[in-house]
Parts: C-alpha cells; structure tokens; sequence
C-alpha cells in the first residue's frame, strides 16, 4: 500500500455503483478477504435481508429488494454508494490495523481477517 493508500483505490470510481462494487470486491479478495464458499454468502443476505425487515416489520414472506426499496423511498443507486462507502472505509481501516500491527494483509488468514473486519464494525458503534 504504497503512500498509505488503501489498496481500494485501485478501483475506478467512475463505474456505475453496482460495478465499482465489483470491482470493491475483487480487489479486497485478492488479498483474502473473500468468502471460501457460496454458503456463506447466502447465509449473509438472508441475515442482511432479516435486518431489514426487522427494522422495518416486514414479515419474512416478502422479500424483492427493489419493490421494497421503491416502497420506502430508498434510490437503490445512492443506497449502493452508500454501502460502498462503507465497505471502503471499513477496508482502509482494517489495512490500518495490519499495517500498524507490522503485519502482511496477504499472509493472514480469513478468520484473522473477519476478526479485524468485526472490530472495525465494532468501532463504528
């Protein structure tokens, strides 16, 4: 991370949000941060999707994402920027944890890296 740049960076801002995720995603992945398997991943957006509807008493039969974002008003692309913003700033401070810990992002594991990631979010709190 040359110059205390997150290596996030790299990606290019001037995509359409839902590509620039993409890219947010692979770039992370390349230094490990990456599912191992499709499982977790859909376990993760039935968890985000039963935040949602949580907070906003939707029962669990209901779920398409785009109806649900028109219905509260929510522009999915501002949301999506959004969540990019937030993925990139917890990113960049996850490289500053190893980074001031001495450490090599590409030689921790998955489960020190989700342990970082949880701290982070943690700080945010």
């Amino acid at each position: 991370m040359a110059n205390d740049k997150s290596l996030l960076a790299q990606a290019d801002t001037s995509l359409p949000q839902l590509n620039y995720a993409v890219e947010l995603e692979q770039l992370a992945a390349s230094v490990g941060f990456d599912w191992p398997n499709i499982d977790g991943i859909i376990h993760k957006i039935h968890e985000e999707i039963d935040e949602v509807k949580a907070e906003v008493g939707i029962p669990n039969n209901q779920a398409r994402l785009l109806d649900l974002a028109r219905h509260l008003n929510i522009d999915p692309e501002k949301a999506l920027k959004a969540g990019n913003q937030k993925f990139y700033r917890r990113f960049s401070q996850l490289e500053q944890i190893v980074k001031e810990k001495n450490q090599d992002i590409k030689q921790l594991s998955l489960d020190e890296l989700d342990t970082l990631w949880d701290e982070v979010k943690q700080d945010e709190k």
